[in-house]
């Protein structure tokens, strides 16, 4: 549980490199970026501040759920900022459940300490991501980016 008002983390180590979990992260997002059996047939992230960020889930039914959003800062192998509450060029957008995501990679014992936060402007967005299944749903893909990136290192 975070210090941080209306925030929802999870955290995972990693027996792998920074630089290795950050490798999986950004060039194999369709591989772990959503809890299978759902995929990730859209995964564009510009690694630069005002990138673009965005992502669709698909069900196993073919439902889609895109997702655009913004790069905010990047320190490479060491984190990654973004947000849906703005699209490529600072554009913004309305959304029932915008949220800062930051997702960071710190070396810890020989491997990473990955940690991925959901920031939300306020306790009734926080607790609605949170009713959707934040914890099982980013705890999922924080395994499946851990295992890829434990099979690389």
């Amino acid at each position: 549980m975070s210090d941080i008002p209306h925030e929802l983390s999870v955290s995972r180590f990693i027996k792998a490199s920074p630089e290795t979990v950050w490798k999986v992260f950004t060039q194999r997002p369709t591989e772990w970026f959503c809890p299978k059996p759902w995929t990730t047939p859209v995964a564009e992230m510009d690694l630069f501040s005002g990138g673009r960020f965005n992502f669709t889930l698909q069900s196993p039914e073919g439902e889609q759920h895109p997702y655009k959003g913004v790069v905010l800062e990047i320190v490479p192998a060491r984190k990654l900022v973004a947000t849906g509450a703005m699209t490529e060029g600072w554009v913004p957008q309305a959304g029932d459940l915008s949220f800062v995501r930051m997702d960071t990679f710190e070396p810890e014992n020989g491997g990473t300490r990955y940690v991925t936060r959901a920031r939300h402007w306020n306790a009734e967005a926080a607790d609605k991501h949170k009713a959707m299944g934040f914890e099982q749903g980013w705890g999922a893909v924080a395994d499946q980016l851990a295992a890829l990136a434990e099979a690389e290192a």
